[in-house]
């Protein structure tokens, strides 16, 4: 039988702990606790939460769980798919809120600052895609949007997509992101005619294609620190 709040003690009880001293008062595990509800068979729910924060040595805390996939996470004993499904979207949507309220003040100098921002996004998605980042002339990020999924490919990708965008948004400048799921972030033929044409097209709009950035396993390559662009 699955281990309750109930089974604790009550001074124990994440539930009443946030009622008498707000949500703010309760630790990592605790606010874990609240949302799993129910612990596994020989472990409470605190412990449970816990053990799941833990479960990325390199990484402890809820940046490891977001890193899990949603399979690694229902394989953990006491989760499920259920569970494991409403941890992303928690997950995901403390993610959005957090890219929300800092979007005013994003600005880009440098490839390696893009790079680590979108890092984490990226290296783990098990297809291509590419980001479109738009700027304005000091690199303030004004918004971003995923324009393509699957292998990037010159035929395939439209510049007419790219730049209608970045006018809609008034961006002076923009910046190609996409991953390798491979891990290894080297340029391809593909990924040069892409950058290429994309840069031509904004040349004819007054809009500069300042980077394009590859995202591999912990690790990327810039067109601009490459001297490529």
């Amino acid at each position: 039988m699955n281990e309750n709040f109930n089974s604790l003690p009550e001074e124990e009880r994440p539930y009443e702990r946030c009622m008498r001293h707000g949500a703010g008062q309760l630790s990592d595990r605790e606010l874990l606790a609240v949302l799993l509800r129910t612990g596994a068979k020989g472990r409470t729910v605190l412990e449970l939460a816990g053990e799941l924060l833990k479960l990325v040595p390199e990484r402890e805390g809820f940046t490891g769980l977001r890193r899990m996939s949603l399979e690694e996470l229902s394989a953990v004993k006491g989760i499920g798919k259920v569970k494991a499904v409403q941890l992303k979207c928690v997950l995901e949507l403390a993610r959005r809120m957090a890219r929300e309220e800092s979007g005013a003040g994003i600005y880009f100098k440098t490839p390696a600052s893009v790079a680590e921002y979108y890092m984490e996004d990226m290296r783990h998605k098990e297809q291509e895609v590419l980001l479109l980042l738009m700027l304005d002339q000091k690199g303030r990020l004004l918004r971003e949007k995923y324009i393509f999924k699957g292998t990037v490919n010159a035929s395939m990708i439209s510049p007419r997509e790219i730049f209608l965008e970045a006018l809609s948004s008034r961006a002076v400048q923009i910046i190609l992101l996409h991953n390798h799921p491979s891990g290894d972030a080297s340029p391809s033929k593909e990924d040069r005619n892409v950058t290429r044409r994309i840069q031509e097209a904004g040349r004819l709009l007054g809009i500069t294609l300042t980077d394009h950035i590859i995202i591999g396993e912990r690790t990327y390559v810039s067109f601009r620190e490459e001297q490529e662009l």
